[in-house]
């Protein structure tokens, strides 16, 4: 993964649990399977769907989410599942079931 479009990367974060919220920015919040919202938030800029979202702003996205860059390329990716994703927040203090 390089630098990913805005629309694989919004469309990984909704298959793994995040909901975009209405409103003036493009942002992405982290929900339990219950429903639960969480605390866990990232933004995507507001360019055209197919433009690139450099390494930088990767690199920010993956510490909004509480994870790696390496673990966040894994989420867009796919190798990380949402349980996996789930798991590491719980493991390091984030999230509680």
């Amino acid at each position: 993964m390089g630098d990913e479009s805005r629309r694989v990367v919004e469309s990984a974060l909704c298959r793994k649990g995040f909901k975009r919220l209405d409103g003036k920015h493009r942002k992405f919040v982290f929900y339990l399977p219950d429903g639960r919202k969480t605390s866990i938030w990232t933004e995507t800029s507001h360019g055209s769907k197919h433009r690139r979202i450099s390494e930088t702003n990767l690199r920010w996205m993956a510490k909004q989410c509480r994870i790696s860059y390496q673990e966040f390329k894994r989420l867009i990716d796919c190798p990380l599942s949402r349980e996996d994703y789930e798991g590491v927040l719980a493991q390091n203090g984030f999230i509680r079931y």
